[in-house]
């Protein structure tokens, strides 16, 4: 293990390239001092894989469909709500006919309940966002629907990108029935966003296409464009 950590970490800085089939005493040749500089100055990339991703979660995110439970959206959506704020919980439950409710518990008018649908749940190097429409339900106070929808949207991400810092001014549009929430500079500003391994910046590399709620987890249609070799890399890292 060590030498195929040794092997991927040389890669990082360019001493060598390196296949799938490639033979783990091949780092051999590098000096000591050379191999040493590579660990160090990969380290801090390599602990925010470690902290994103186990194998299981990086294998699924790369043979394109990862299921992440209500349970844990639920828990990365309570860890973003303060004493301050004037929602004091909110959890979703998803269903298997595409439709997932939201359950509000609000400061100021009590329990609130939505239901509708995922339309769109999209990242790329290019763009970031999630589109979820409202059935019978008259939009009314935007104020809180910003607030709720921020939330919602990065609980979602991050079983996929890791943890990222909320903000009040995410853009996010209305119209209708339909909540538009646009995250894409607030995952550029998560540690995955400022990481780049073997050359490739891996949230730029991450893709999801979309998010099909099913009953009790959604499921993210996903892709990680980085080459095979990069691939088989970074599963050796995990």
């Amino acid at each position: 293990m060590v030498k195929q950590i040794m092997l991927a970490l040389c890669m990082t800085v360019s001493f060598f390239s390196v296949s799938m089939a490639a033979d783990s005493t091949s780092w051999d040749w590098l000096p000591m001092k050379q191999i040493d500089r590579a660990v160090e100055a990969a380290e801090p990339a390599i602990e925010v894989v470690k902290k994103t991703w186990d194998k299981e979660s990086l294998l699924d995110i790369m043979q394109g469909r990862i299921a992440v439970p209500d349970t844990a959206i639920n828990e990365a959506i309570a860890q973003k709500i303060t004493a301050d704020d004037s929602v004091k919980s909110m959890t979703i439950t998803s269903h298997d006919n595409g439709m997932m409710d939201l359950h509000i518990d609000s400061k100021k008018l009590g329990r609130i309940e939505l239901s509708g649908t995922l339309d769109a749940f999209v990242h790329n190097s290019d763009a970031s966002y999630m589109t979820y429409n409202i059935k019978d339900k008259e939009l009314k106070d935007h104020t809180a629907l910003s607030w709720l929808f921020s939330r919602l949207s990065l609980s979602m991400m991050e079983k996929l990108t890791g943890r990222i810092e909320i903000s009040d001014d995410i853009p996010i549009n209305i119209k209708g029935n339909a909540v538009t929430v646009d995250f894409h500079q607030y995952l550029k500003k998560s540690d995955l966003g400022q990481t780049t391994v073997y050359g490739y910046n891996l949230l730029d590399a991450l893709r999801i296409e979309k998010a099909v709620p099913h009953d009790g987890y959604i499921e993210f249609r996903t892709a990680l464009n980085v080459p095979d070799e990069v691939k088989w890399m970074l599963l050796k890292l995990l």
